[in-house]
C-alpha cells in the first residue's frame, strides 16, 4: 500500500504522539501544525492520506478537508474530532472526509482506519496509472491490458500482423478475447478507418456472407468461430477471397483448424488461405500474473459504470483468483469483477476453480507470488523497496522472485 501519512494537528504533543504510533508501524509521516503548513504538502495524485485534527486556529480540519477535494477529490481524509463530538465528526461524513476517529484514539483503531485509507489510495492511484497508459498508448497496449512476458508478446505479435495487410488466423480459447484483437488488428492496420465488420460465423447465410463482404470492402471482416461455417459457405468464402483484394479477413476459432480439415470438416484450401498470419491468444490460466492487473482494471470499469465506489481488493481476494483455472479466461474474470464490484464479494463468483484444488504448499507458494508482485507493482519494479514493505532481507526477496520467475522490470511503469 501507500505508505505517507499527512498528519495535521495544532497540539504538539498529540501530533508527536500519533506520528510515532504511525511510524512504529512503518508509515512515512509528514508533521504540519496547522492549514498553511498543511497545504502545500496537498498535491494532486499524493501517494498517501491525510489525518487532521478538525477544531485548530485559522482554518480548520473542514477547510482543509475543502482544500483536498480541491486538488484531488479521490485523495481520502480521515477527521479526529474531540471525545463525544459525534455531530461535527458526521458534518466532515457528509462533506467527503473518508472517516473519522474520536481523540484520544487507541493505536490499534488509528492504524486500522488509516490502513484502509491507504488501500484505498493505492487502489485509485493504480486505477489512474492504468487509465494513463491507456490514454497514451497505442491500440494494443490500450485494448490488450497485461504485464506478463504472454501479454507483451501477444501485443507485439499483434502489431506485426496488423503492419502485414494478410489474412490472420486468431486462435484462442472461448472467453480469451478473439473479438478484441482482431479489432486491434484492424485499428493498428493501414485502413484503420474504414470499416471494421464483426460476424459469427454459426449459421451464417450465403447472402449475408456476401453482403459483410461487401460492407466491409477497403476494411476489415472479421468471422468469428470460422470452424462453424457450412460446407458451402466455406466454398463461397474462399472464392470471395480469391476474387477480391479489398477486403481483409480475419478468422478467430477456438478449434485446432488443421484437426478439422483432417476431420474432413473443414476445407484444406480455405484453411491455408486463412492462416497465413497466425496469432495464439494464450489462456488466463497461462498468464496468471496478468489476473491481479485485469481484476482490479474490470472492478474499475464496473464500479464506475454503476456509480459505486471500488471496493477493496484484498490480498486474500487476489490469492483465491490466482487459485482458478478460469476455463472462461477473461470474459469469465470480467463477470466474477462485476459481481465483486456490486458487493457480492467471491463467495457467489463461480470462477472456475479446478475439480483438483491445489494443496495447501500450493495455495501458500500462490499467495507469496502474489503478494511479491503486488508489492512491487505498488513500487513501480522498485525492488528494494518492496523487500522493505515486505520485510524481507535483499537476498531473501532475490531467492523469492528467482523461485517464481518473476522480474522487477516487468513493474516498472
Amino acid at each position: 500500500m501507500s505508505k505517507t501519512v499527512l498528519l495535521v494537528d495544532d497540539d504538539a504533543m498529540v501530533r508527536h504522539a500519533l506520528g510515532q504510533t504511525l511510524e512504529l508501524d512503518g508509515l512515512t509521516t509528514i508533521l504540519a501544525g496547522s492549514y498553511i503548513e498543511a497545504k502545500d504538502h496537498i498535491v494532486p495524485d499524493l501517494d498517501g492520506v491525510i489525518l487532521s485534527d478538525i477544531r485548530m486556529p485559522g482554518k480548520d480540519g473542514f477547510a482543509l478537508l475543502a482544500q483536498a477535494q480541491a486538488v484531488d477529490p479521490e485523495l481520502p481524509v480521515i477527521l479526529l474530532t474531540g471525545e463525544g463530538d459525534i455531530p461535527t465528526a458526521v458534518r466532515g461524513i457528509n462533506e467527503g472526509a473518508f472517516d473519522f476517529l474520536e481523540k484520544p484514539c487507541d493505536p490499534a483503531s488509528l492504524l486500522a482506519v488509516v490502513g484502509r485509507a491507504l488501500r484505498t489510495r493505492a487502489l485509485v492511484l493504480e486505477n489512474r496509472a492504468l487509465k494513463a497508459r491507456a490514454e497514451t498508448g497505442d491500440a494494443a497496449a490500450r485494448l490488450l491490458i497485461g504485464e506478463s512476458t504472454l501479454a507483451e508478446d501477444l501485443r507485439n505479435t499483434v502489431r506485426a500482423a496488423a503492419h502485414a495487410q494478410a489474412e490472420v488466423l486468431i486462435c484462442g480459447e472461448p472467453g480469451s478475447g478473439t473479438s478484441k484483437v482482431a479489432e486491434v488488428v484492424h485499428l493498428l492496420s493501414g485502413d484503420a478507418t474504414r470499416a471494421f465488420i464483426k460476424l459469427s460465423a454459426s449459421g451464417l447465410a450465403a447472402d449475408a456472407l456476401e453482403a459483410a463482404f461487401s460492407r466491409a470492402e477497403g476494411g476489415t471482416l472479421f468471422l468469428d468461430e470460422v470452424a462453424a461455417l457450412e460446407g458451402s459457405t466455406q466454398y463461397l468464402l474462399l472464392d470471395l477471397l480469391d476474387r477480391t483484394s479489398k477486403t481483409r479477413v480475419l478468422a478467430g476459432t477456438y478449434r485446432d483448424l488443421e484437426v478439422e480439415v483432417g476431420a474432413g470438416r473443414f476445407n484444406p484450401d480455405l484453411f491455408y488461405k486463412l492462416d497465413v498470419l497466425r496469432i495464439r491468444i494464450p489462456a488466463l490460466r497461462e498468464r496468471k500474473d496478468d489476473i491481479p492487473v485485469l481484476f482490479r482494471h474490470y472492478v474499475s470499469i464496473a464500479s464506475e459504470q454503476a456509480a459505486l465506489t471500488p471496493p477493496e481488493i484484498e490480498h486474500d481476494v487476489i490469492a483465491q483468483l490466482m487459485a482458478q483455472d478460469w476455463p472462461g479466461n477473461a470474459r469469465a474474470l470480467m463477470n466474477a469483477a462485476m459481481r465483486f464490484a456490486m458487493g457480492l464479494g467471491l463467495a457467489d463468483v463461480e470462477g472456475g476453480a479446478s475439480d483438483a484444488r491445489p494443496g495447501l504448499a500450493e495455495q501458500l507458494a500462490q499467495v507469496e507470488r502474489s503478494l511479491l508482485i503486488e508489492a512491487l507493482r505498488r513500487h513501480r519494479g522498485g525492488a528494494t523497496a518492496a523487500a522493505r514493505e515486505l520485510q524481507l532481507p535483499r537476498k531473501t526477496f532475490y531467492d523469492k522472485l528467482a523461485r517464481h520467475q518473476i522480474r522487477p522490470e516487468t513493474y516498472r511503469h
